[in-house]
């Protein structure tokens, strides 16, 4: 999960522990572990105070940092996380790989949900 990730890596970066940061959002130093580990998630209050405390934004927690516009008048833009940008310009660099993928994406998709079982 990327939530995991990137509060681990901001906690450090801020040079925090997981007590001090616990104590700065009102919750334990084990709920941080757990958020951490991706064995729990933090409320939608507690996503904000982590936030604030480490000085960005939610979405940027959740992985929903870059707006990805598509092709079309009506379609909405989304948001992505960098590592899935860097994914997605991977698989692109597989010639046969891409070309499969675009033009049976859910094809592929089951074949990977296959392979992964």
């Amino acid at each position: 999960m990327l939530l995991s990730k990137r509060l681990k890596e901001l906690r450090i970066a801020n040079d925090l522990t997981q007590r001090e940061l616990g104590e700065r959002v009102n919750v334990t130093k084990v709920s941080i572990c757990c958020y951490e580990n991706g064995t729990r998630v933090p409320t939608l209050e507690t996503l904000i105070k982590i936030g604030e405390v480490l000085n960005v934004d939610v979405d940027y927690l959740l992985g929903y940092d870059n707006p990805v516009k598509p092709n079309g008048k009506k379609k909405r833009n989304t948001n992505m996380a960098i590592e899935e940008i860097e994914f997605i310009k991977g698989l692109r660099e597989i010639d046969y790989l891409h070309q499969h993928i675009i033009e049976n994406p859910k094809g592929m998709i089951e074949q990977m949900i296959k392979s992964i079982d």
